[in-house]
């Protein structure tokens, strides 16, 4: 969502409005003109959801990034004095040896907004449930809420085993339910962690895949995206974005000027108090041969955002890592880091 109104942002020039805490270009900090409302939860210090989110307890992090030093109480390294990353500022999950994920602040925000939860089943290519949301920047505790709803969806997808009637018809129709009720419980959660009178009420984006066998369902709202690279057949993009941009290429308007336009990244539905309209757009797919299952967010197909061109970059990237899913979960989030790393990146893979 992109404000129509307020000032430019002092940082990189990106429209801002009054009440806005943080930039949705940039992710830069701000300082309202609009005293905001006391959120539901204190985004001045770190969560338990935050921190949570790497499974890691801060009392007892790493060394440091920097050298390597030894982490102060304080959270600063006591030998170069570099503040220590926050655990949500970079963590992955890994349920099974097929599928992993990986999410990372990127370079120019300041927190990561972005989320992701993911489940499988041991055995390759039975049943692998990825959910992606990415935070509006400039709403209050987006980071918070974004983390919330991945979850809440993922518990809810978890739960449901649904084979409708025994025809094939049936089980699509059940998992389709199933993730309109996961995207229900995801805005649920984003509800939650808002508090009632904000100015910018806590808001994301939402993805999810079910794969179970040879069924594969997409459901998306907003602009994170899943596809899907079978090895031997063409690349296909599973969601159609709820942006703004979408909007001008259905009309006919040149896929990269569309996306790199002023307004590219204006959704058009999200999850959240003010959302228009929450339940997912699905796309079935049938699985007929080995591939890769891809759900990211925009951090990651704003520099390769055509499915024939990231399936490429996809395979490329897993065939330097041995085909292991997190380790190319990993790669693709220090690719796009290395060309500019302007957004948080989502990577969620599962081989197929």
């Amino acid at each position: 969502m992109t404000s129509t109104t307020g000032t430019a942002c002092p940082n990189c020039g990106g429209p801002i409005a009054d009440a806005d805490r943080f930039c949705e270009a940039c992710g830069a900090e701000l300082t309202p003109t609009v005293g905001a409302a006391t959120p539901a939860i204190d985004t001045d210090t770190e969560p338990t959801v935050e921190l949570n989110a790497a499974g890691t307890d801060p009392a007892a992090m790493g060394p440091c990034r920097s050298c390597g030093g030894k982490i102060g109480a304080e959270g600063y390294c006591e030998t170069c004095g570099t503040k220590a990353a926050k655990p949500r500022d970079h963590f992955s999950e890994q349920p099974a040896p097929w599928v992993a994920a990986v999410c990372d602040r990127g370079i120019r925000h300041s927190r990561n907004e972005d989320a992701v939860a993911i489940a499988a089943d041991p055995e390759p290519g039975s049943r692998a449930l990825l959910v992606v949301c990415d935070g509006v920047s400039s709403s209050l505790d987006s980071d918070i809420a974004s983390l919330a709803a991945a979850r809440a969806a993922r518990e809810v997808l978890v739960a449901g085993h649904a084979q409708g009637m025994g025809t094939e018809s049936s089980r699509n129709s059940a998992v389709v339910a199933r993730l309109k009720a996961a995207a229900d419980a995801a805005n649920d959660a984003v509800l939650a962690n808002t508090s009632p009178d904000s100015p910018n009420p806590a808001s994301c984006t939402f993805v999810a895949t079910v794969l179970e066998g040879d069924l594969l369902v997409a459901g998306v709202v907003g602009d994170s995206r899943a596809y899907w690279f079978p090895d031997d057949a063409e690349a296909v993009a599973l969601t159609v974005d709820d942006s703004w941009a979408a909007e001008l290429i259905a009309t006919g308007v040149p896929r990269h000027q569309a996306e790199t336009g002023p307004q590219a990244h204006a959704i058009t539905r999200w999850l959240g108090k003010d959302a228009p309209d929450h339940t997912p757009r699905t796309t079935t797919v049938k699985v007929e041969g080995p591939g890769w299952l891809l759900v990211c967010s925009d951090g990651l197909w704003n520099y390769c955002s055509e499915a024939a061109p990231l399936a490429d970059l996809v395979r490329q990237t897993a065939a330097a890592n041995g085909g292991e899913p997190l380790a190319t979960s990993s790669a693709l989030v220090d690719w796009a880091n290395a060309q500019g790393g302007q957004d948080n990146i989502t990577v969620a893979l599962a081989r197929i």
